[in-house]
């Protein structure tokens, strides 16, 4: 346990960041398995839906990036894996 008045106030707020990067991180998950399995199962009546979940995608993932939840590589694997979908569903 912290002994300084400092220490202790540090620890709430790695606490108070900790539960942030949690929240951010798992709506990046939800979005981005949500994403995917859209691009999966789209079809030509899908398509906005798709480009509004790709839009929500990319969005959120440059805000965590931003942010500093996710490194600046991480973003820009899941969205390449996310336009790589995209390409391959589209052919």
């Amino acid at each position: 346990m912290a002994n300084s008045r400092s220490a202790k106030k540090r620890i709430e707020t790695n606490e108070r960041n900790r539960l942030r990067n949690k929240a951010y991180k798992s709506t990046i998950k939800t979005i981005y398995k949500k994403c995917i399995l859209a691009i999966e199962n789209a079809d030509s009546n899908n398509k906005k839906m798709v480009e509004g979940l790709v839009s929500l995608a990319y969005s959120k993932i440059d805000k965590a990036i931003q942010k500093g939840v996710l490194h600046s590589n991480t973003g820009a694997a899941k969205k390449s894996s996310i336009a790589k979908a995209l390409k391959l569903a589209s052919k």
